[in-house]
């Protein structure tokens, strides 16, 4: 059972500058030049600050929909189908309804984080770098890219190992339940888990510009 499962890519100068917790003051002595060059690479950066965006959404999401697995799986057959597609179809909505707010939310405080510790932690020449690395061609084809590579990285490694990781998720479920005085779950929900009547629900797509 799949639902609304996404690994959301999202580009590494974004990320790493959206985990620092600290928004630095605005350097007094920051030149035109190199704030147009900040401009520049959060514009290029658009794409991946989105991603990021969305995926505190995601998150959460996801957690509830792995949460519901096993009780789906504990309905009867001839309803397990349904109820997995209208919950999907549940949390798909939540996400088109929310996801894309949050996005022009993000927008409005990229300025004041991500471009504020750019202008500290970076030069002007270094940004001119930067900027030049993030243009080329070869910058733009490897993101163009990187979705293929870890989709292909993460199926092989869940054909690969989902059955095994499925009896150790089982495993630790029993141990747990009995830890807590509680009757061992039915059915798997880890790596390798499957759904019913091969069904697979489409994961969420990112909020359209």
């Amino acid at each position: 059972m799949t639902l609304l499962l996404k690994h959301v890519q999202v580009g590494a100068l974004a990320a790493a500058l959206m985990m620092s917790p600290l928004a630095f003051a605005q350097k007094a002595d920051s030149s035109p030049a190199k704030k147009e060059l900040i401009g520049r690479v959060l514009k290029l950066q658009q794409p991946a600050i989105e991603q990021l965006t969305v995926s505190v959404l995601n998150r959460p999401v996801n957690d509830l929909a792995q949460k519901l697995i096993p009780a789906i799986r504990n309905l009867p057959e001839a309803k397990r189908d349904a109820t997995a597609k209208s919950i999907d179809q549940t949390l798909r909505k939540f996400m088109d309804d929310n996801a894309p707010a949050l996005v022009e939310k993000g927008k409005a405080i990229q300025a004041s984080t991500i471009g504020q510790t750019l202008d500290e932690k970076f030069t002007e020449d270094e940004l001119k770098q930067l900027v030049a690395w993030l243009e080329s061609p070869v910058s733009k084809k490897f993101a163009d890219v990187a979705p293929e590579l870890q989709a292909a990285y993460t199926k092989r490694l869940i054909d690969d190992n989902g059955k095994a990781l499925d009896e150790k998720f089982n495993a630790l479920q029993t141990n747990i339940a009995k830890q807590l005085g509680l009757d061992a779950p039915t059915g798997a929900s880890g790596a390798g888990a499957k759904a019913p009547a091969g069904k697979t629900a489409a994961p969420a797509s990112s909020p359209k510009k």
